[in-house]
């Protein structure tokens, strides 16, 4: 029987390979190619060389939405990270009602993206309205706590889950060896929990810095970029290119955009797991 399936392991394998081609890896070089053109379709490209690249790189717009995306993606994932690791904490305590506490934290993380944003509007609008304070679409500094309120609100339940797998896979004599040496609860988290948990944090930073990177619905329902394009993230910044400016040139523009923000965030994703893999200790 092994043998058989070593033998015919291509007819297995191929399926998989050839949607991953056609589905990935041809779109992806089109778009690659269509980054170095002017077009209104695939079939009207017209070759504009590095134009749509040095036109991006000093677009004002483009420039600020990468510095807005940048100091937002470290806030908020110093932010659900520091919550969820706590939260998972106190719920892997012997206490009464975690399974409760649990099912609450991780329910906003169901709610999609665009409809939270529209909820949040309104709720952070309301608040602001009865403070006196500008609405979140008024004030840049307001349109970035919201975003951020809004993000840890959605993504602390879903990372507070995998860090509960990761203390709970801590084995028990680790704790009780510490705790028989003396240890106190801060040098157990330090010296024990948090080792033995990098592989959880590993995989909540990487989603919690792609997801900051690549936010676009909550940015589209909660501030839409207002006011004048100050709270405009990257991935809206491109969709606004690509899809609110009608034109040939645009079109460039938005592909060569996307292509500058799909290596950024892939250089940056291998960036951190690298980093955090070899801090990573095998149990």
């Amino acid at each position: 029987m092994e043998k058989t399936i070593r033998r015919f392991w291509p007819v297995f394998v191929l399926p998989t390979f050839a949607a991953f081609l056609i589905g990935f890896v041809w779109p992806f070089l089109q778009g690659l190619y269509l980054s170095f053109c002017k077009f209104t379709t695939i079939n009207k490209a017209q070759w504009n060389g590095l134009k749509n690249y040095i036109y991006t790189l000093t677009e004002s717009e483009f420039l600020h939405s990468f510095w807005f995306t940048a100091l937002f993606t470290v806030v908020s994932t110093i932010c659900i990270n520091v919550a969820a690791f706590a939260i998972a904490l106190a719920l892997t305590r012997a206490i009464k009602g975690t399974n409760i506490f649990r099912s609450v934290f991780f329910m906003p993380n169901l709610i999609g993206g665009i409809v939270l944003g529209y909820i949040w509007n309104i709720l952070l609008n309301c608040v602001l309205t009865l403070l006196g304070q500008p609405l979140l679409q008024l004030s840049a500094p307001y349109g970035f706590l919201g975003l951020i309120i809004l993000m840890c609100w959605q993504q602390i339940g879903y990372m507070m889950i995998i860090y509960i797998a990761g203390l709970q896979s801590i084995p028990n004599d680790y704790l009780e060896a510490a705790r028989i040496d003396g240890a106190t609860d801060r040098q157990i988290l330090w010296r024990i929990k948090i080792p033995n948990v990098m592989p959880s944090i590993t995989i909540c930073l990487f989603l919690s810095l792609t997801n900051g990177f690549k936010l676009f619905d909550q940015n589209l329902a909660l501030t839409g970029g207002d006011p004048n394009h100050l709270t405009e993230m990257l991935a809206l910044n491109i969709y606004q290119t690509f899809y609110g400016r009608a034109g040939a040139v645009w079109k460039g523009y938005g592909q060569a955009k996307a292509v500058i923000f799909c290596v950024l965030v892939i250089a940056i994703s291998v960036f951190q797991l690298r980093a955090t893999r070899s801090k990573e200790v095998q149990q």
